[in-house]
């Protein structure tokens, strides 16, 4: 049975709009690698914990588009953050591994958070 990357990547978002920290490490490696502008993280509990903290700036996360190839998956959205943007541009780049993401490329305009940078990953 083939798993569908897509749909995965697609209920991890999902999920992560929802600001359902819990729910996100089901679709987690326990060994993923994390790589943002502002940060590079290894590991699910330091994964998670980022999120948590990037969560408290983002009022909604909007799926733009999402295509797949083999064991990657491209997803496309937008972030509505208070006093940064109300459609803040964004891309992320997924690897799975045993059926669970292994790896987070993110991609966005890192300029507007440098001032922020400790609050959203600590």
């Amino acid at each position: 049975m083939k798993t569908n990357h897509v749909a995965q990547a697609e209920e991890y978002y999902k999920v992560f709009g929802e600001k359902n920290a819990e729910g996100m490490k089901k679709y987690l490696h326990a060994d993923v690698e994390f790589y943002a502008p502002l940060a590079t993280l290894k590991g699910k509990e330091a994964v998670i914990e980022a999120a948590v903290g990037f969560m408290k700036m983002f009022h909604s996360l909007s799926l733009r588009a999402k295509f797949g190839a083999e064991a990657q998956v491209m997803i496309v959205y937008d972030l509505d953050i208070p006093g940064i943007a109300k459609s803040f541009p964004s891309a992320s780049l997924l690897s799975f591994r045993d059926g669970l993401i292994s790896k987070i490329e993110l991609f966005f305009d890192s300029s507007r958070f440098l001032e922020r940078k400790e609050e959203i990953f600590s």
